[in-house]
């Protein structure tokens, strides 16, 4: 059981909370690490706005990370409650407020353990119509994970007539590898999206962790492939213990009927799948990309991040078009990478109108 330590405005208030049913797995775990961390949000506050409404990710307990510890600083009062996926969603609200600034930093111990799925496909089986049921949400559309025609037509020529659900897997994490390629390859001339697209990365044929998982999704969804994107920070071994946000990243997990949810990262795989150039534009996005490094081409962490997730990450959320409690007014909101926010109503956005920072140190050596 975790020690739960949160500053609420002015006040000391002691919490406990489970992580949420939706990322939960029981897969094998591997190498451990365990990280100090600081996430801070700061928000601008436009002159005369009557009402600010902040949703902050956090990170959940689940069967891969315990949240040892926590320590909240804010101005303003703070709660914590759940969105539609069950995510873990700190809340802060303000009226009135004559500043023009605040900032709620969100302190915070993970333990931190690798996923091993060693997925075998002899040990996949078909779905039953008890799971079929409970899993339709991840078999259909989002906002900006599309199902047409021309992702049907492809997931069906990838897929053709493969039938078990891990083999069909790889050969749509295969064909995404073989015809997308990671925006930080060529920088210049290659672009993300700002929301994690499908659209985006099948028509330009590159995109960042969201785009190359919301295509993913698609092509995996269109073939009844139950599957879910989770969003949280890749921990990089570049980044510890320097006062450089660690950004984002995602991944998808999909469901194996007779194994449970299997997650996979064919981005970060499709910066060791073939070879490009470095240069002054790309080497520095291209090292943070990763773990530990990039030295070249490597066919084994291809096959590693198919099945399996090393230990330097942590979860904040899972899923896309959300719903939160309290409830936004501007309606769902596409995925929780990093916060929401609203001012009287209407969507703040992030740079001009919010900024995140994450931070971090590493505790000890990992095993």
């Amino acid at each position: 059981m975790r020690n739960l330590i949160t500053i609420v405005g002015f006040g000391l208030l002691l919490l406990g909370c489970a992580g949420p049913e939706t990322v939960q797995s029981t897969l094998p775990t591997g190498k451990e690490g365990r990280f100090e961390v600081r996430h801070e949000l700061k928000v601008m506050v436009p002159d005369g706005s009557q009402r600010v409404r902040v949703w902050f990710a956090v990170p959940q307990d689940d069967a891969y990370q315990d949240i040892v510890e926590e320590r909240i600083e804010s101005p303003i009062p703070t709660s914590f409650g759940r969105d539609s996926e069950g995510n873990r969603v700190l809340y802060a609200e303000t009226a009135g407020t004559s500043a023009k600034e605040f900032t709620i930093v969100h302190h915070f111990t993970l333990a931190r353990r690798e996923v091993l799925s060693n997925i075998d496909a002899s040990q996949a089986r078909p779905l039953t119509a008890a799971e079929r049921a409970s899993l339709t949400k991840y078999t259909t559309p989002n906002q900006h994970v599309l199902i047409d025609d021309r992702i049907r037509t492809i997931a069906r020529e990838v897929v053709a007539s493969e039938s078990n659900t891990v083999k069909a897997a790889r050969r749509l994490y295969d064909w995404e590898l073989d015809n997308i390629d990671y925006w930080v390859k060529d920088p210049k001339n290659r672009k993300a999206s700002p929301v994690g697209s499908t659209e985006h990365c099948l028509t330009t044929k590159t995109g960042n962790c969201t785009d190359f998982h919301s295509l993913w999704a698609s092509l995996a969804r269109a073939e009844s492939i139950p599957t879910r994107i989770i969003y949280g920070v890749f921990l990089k071994k570049e980044l510890d213990g320097q006062d450089v946000d660690s950004s984002y990243h995602c991944w998808p997990e999909f469901y194996v009927g007779g194994v449970g949810w299997v997650p996979h990262d064919v981005a970060v795989a499709d910066i060791y799948h073939d070879t490009f150039g470095l240069n002054a534009d790309n080497e520095t996005l291209v090292r943070r990309t990763t773990a530990d490094g990039y030295s070249g081409p490597d066919r084994r962490r291809v096959d590693y991040y198919f099945g399996n997730i090393d230990e330097r990450r942590v979860v904040f959320s899972s899923g896309r078009d959300l719903a939160f409690d309290p409830p936004c007014e501007a309606g769902p909101v596409n995925a929780l990478a990093k916060a929401y926010v609203e001012v009287d109503g209407k969507v703040h956005p992030e740079k001009t109108g919010w900024t995140r920072k994450l931070t971090y140190r590493e505790l000890a050596d990992r095993q």
